[in-house]
């Protein structure tokens, strides 16, 4: 029986993840610099404003969450992956991976920032998951709106306080089994979300995955 193709490892994509796991470790030094340039006003901003202040910080998912991402796709062989929080795509080319290697399937992910947007539709070319990939660009509260078809595997990594709404907003659209899956259950914005999911009188049982700053593994119920 042959081997199946691994993506992952295929050299385009390694290296663009080589390449953006490392720009991705000077984060803190980025935050830092940004936060010491306009000290005042990050609390007040909205939502595109905060994307726009963060274009120069990839806030990915970790190596390890990612390869875990990867896993679940290609287990449960989703038809329509959604995600919310392309940033400069890290976390998409290891779903585009899986789709691609499970021989069937899309990825739509949504992205506030027009420069990172740019940057990971580039990124996407370069490694040729363009094709199964759709980038919608601006407010995932809008652009999910019109989604319009069901969603069966869902990932959550944009503006933590939106993950409830946007998570909210696509529960129309996901059957009974679909997981939904969110990074960095340790940050506090996180806290509405996952009182939801953790209660199963709202149709979910959820398991909390130990990699790095922690996923939630949620399964519609």
């Amino acid at each position: 029986m042959p081997t199946p193709p691994y993506t992952l490892a295929e050299p385009r994509v390694s290296a663009a993840l080589t390449r953006m796991f490392e720009a991705a470790g000077h984060d803190d030094e980025t935050v830092s610099r940004l936060r010491s340039d306009r000290p005042h006003d990050w609390g007040a901003r909205t939502a595109q404003e905060l994307a726009d202040a963060a274009q120069e910080i990839y806030m990915p998912v970790s190596a390890d969450g990612g390869k875990l991402l990867y896993n679940l796709v290609r287990a449960t062989r989703p038809a329509n992956v959604v995600e919310f929080g392309t940033s400069y795509g890290i976390s998409t080319l290891h779903l585009a991976a899986a789709v691609r290697d499970n021989g069937t399937g899309r990825v739509v992910t949504t992205e506030m920032s027009r420069t990172k947007a740019a940057s990971a539709r580039d990124t996407f070319a370069a490694t040729g998951l363009d094709d199964v990939i759709t980038v919608l660009e601006g407010d995932a509260l809008r652009t999910l709106a019109a989604l319009g078809q069901p969603v069966d595997f869902l990932f959550l990594d944009g503006w933590k306080d939106l993950c409830l709404p946007v998570l909210r907003l696509l529960e129309p659209h996901l059957a009974p089994g679909t997981l939904v899956v969110a990074d960095d259950v340790d940050l506090p914005d996180l806290g509405p979300y996952l009182d939801h999911v953790r209660d199963t009188a709202n149709g979910y049982h959820s398991v909390t995955f130990p990699v790095e700053d922690g996923l939630e593994i949620s399964c519609r119920l």
